[in-house]
């Protein structure tokens, strides 16, 4: 008959425990099956590799990071087309504005055009 397992709410003590059959292996087991043998099998199944892989080199950024001290604390995010965005940082970068700087000039330009039309 198999031993009780230990009690979780036993004392700390401790007592009654034997942990003394534990202990590392110190041979090799005669019987398991060499490495090599091993990697043939799991790449004939096309089980993957639990190894790291080499990491994947990391994307250029599109644009190069733009960080200007101007005083404009606000973020204003929006959807565009991808087409208005690239206009936008095309006629930024023509100019050699700040992003902040492009958004205020094209909002000046649209309300003149709009007080044009009245």
């Amino acid at each position: 008959m198999a031993k009780p397992r230990a009690s979780i709410f036993a004392d700390e003590g401790g007592e009654g425990l034997d942990v003394s059959s534990f202990a590392p292996k110190t041979a090799i087991d005669p019987k398991a099956p060499r490495q090599d043998e091993v990697r043939a099998v799991s790449q004939a199944a096309q089980f993957p590799s639990r190894e790291p892989s080499a990491p994947k080199p990391k994307p250029q950024p599109k644009r190069a990071p733009r960080i200007y001290r101007t005083g404009r604390n606000v973020q204003f995010n929006i959807k565009a087309s991808s087409e208005t965005v690239d206009a936008f940082y095309l006629i930024t970068e023509k100019e050699d504005w700040v992003l902040g700087e492009t958004l205020e000039r094209a909002v000046q330009a649209l309300q003149r055009e709009l007080e044009k039309s009245k």
